[in-house]
């Protein structure tokens, strides 16, 4: 299989499988638990039935949306998710110029593995920032301050990894950050020599944001669930929050939102934005999904904050549905992580121009040539 038979998400997933040593595919692939939440997030479009109209005029469709004060190209972005370069050698710098070129935002997270600094000057569109609590202030401090001096549009707090999820898949193959050898990944990996050699021979793998603060998940391997049940502060609270909030003192949101109460908190903190998310079912599981979530919460607050759905996304009729319930945008994961591990830059730039394609297509077929136009009379639920 290669990058010209990818149609869709799961070609991708089927690609990145091919080129990624077990326990790294495993470790994007997997989720919580038995999985049930993960599978839930995309199921729950299933359960929605998009209505569409005709004779609207469509030759011209503007599919940008305005989103915690940045103009996107697209209603999709890509959320921020660790460890990049251990799915492909460019990481973070791939996935930050295919963002940039397709006009649409970019998150980088606490346990990126490269540096903001790198990645505002590779990227001049939107950029996010996504920000892990831990229990060393003085490295949040510094997280911070880094993305403020980088020109970061958002900061993004992700509330929902208090504690590491279970992540059996991650305990089957031993995976951890630095991956660590042992004779079941050394098989994987000389099975896969092309990620063997990029991963040996390019620059050294760090988390920079982390360097001269923690060792852990750089220079002494550990699991993504042991780096959050050990190193984040499970005291963090909604005055922690509050405080950062108007520490950064610009576009901030909450990630990891799901239910109305939390919501409403959000707003009253000061948030621009929440992200209705679950941790692409990699935290709690037998959780709700974010899309079957959306309407209380957009009913909620929609009017004064920019709630986003996160979680399930691998079709533009998956946006336009989240759309109509009331999103001002989505965003996800593993849909440009697939595509990064398949085939880099090329790769994610192919995954997000399908994406894009597919939307405006969809909109097009719905009769609507602006996203405003999307409302809950478009859809039918079974």
């Amino acid at each position: 299989m290669r990058l010209k038979d990818c149609h869709n998400f799961q070609d991708f997933r089927q690609l990145a499988k091919q080129r990624l040593p077990a326990p790294i595919f495993h470790y994007i692939d997997g989720a919580a638990d038995d999985e049930l939440t993960y599978r839930r997030n995309t199921q729950a479009f299933e359960s929605c039935d998009l209505v569409p109209n005709i004779l609207a005029g469509v030759e011209q469709v503007d599919m940008s949306v305005k989103v915690m004060g940045q103009k996107l190209a697209m209603p999709f972005y890509c959320a921020p998710t660790a460890l990049q370069r251990l799915f492909h050698h460019e990481g973070e710098r791939a996935v930050a110029r295919a963002a940039s070129r397709l006009g649409t935002m970019f998150g980088v997270s606490s346990l990126a593995t490269v540096a903001v600094e790198e990645i505002a000057e590779l990227a001049p569109g939107p950029k996010m920032f996504q920000f892990y609590f831990h229990k060393d202030r003085g490295l949040n401090d510094a997280l911070l301050e880094r993305a403020r001096e980088a020109n970061f549009n958002v900061l993004a707090l992700t509330v929902d990894t208090i504690t590491g999820g279970n992540r059996e898949r991650d305990l089957r193959t031993g995976f951890t950050s630095p991956p660590k050898l042992t004779p079941l990944s050394l098989l994987s990996f000389a099975t896969h020599p092309v990620w063997a050699w990029n991963f040996l021979t390019k620059e050294k793998f760090d988390m920079p944001h982390l360097s001269g603060h923690v060792t852990a998940g750089t220079n002494i391997a550990v699991s993504v669930g042991d780096y959050f049940s050990t190193m984040l502060d499970q005291s963090m609270s909604w005055k922690d929050a509050e405080k950062l909030c108007a520490q950064w003192n610009g576009q901030f949101a909450l990630k990891g939102i799901m239910s109305v109460e939390d919501a409403k908190r959000a707003v009253d903190i000061g948030c621009t934005g929440i992200m209705v998310s679950n941790h692409g079912g990699r935290q709690l599981d037998g959780s709700r999904s974010p899309f079957d979530q959306l309407a209380e919460i957009c009913d909620a607050v929609g009017d004064r904050i920019d709630v986003i759905c996160e979680g399930g996304i691998q079709r533009g009729t998956h946006v336009l549905k989240a759309l109509s319930v009331g999103a001002k945008a989505c965003s996800g994961g593993r849909l440009y992580l697939y595509a990064l591990a398949a085939a880099g830059e090329a790769g994610v730039e192919r995954a997000l121009g399908n994406i894009k394609v597919e939307i405006e297509r969809d909109m097009k077929l719905m009769g609507v040539t602006r996203i405003d136009q999307l409302t809950r009379e478009n859809l039918r639920f079974r």
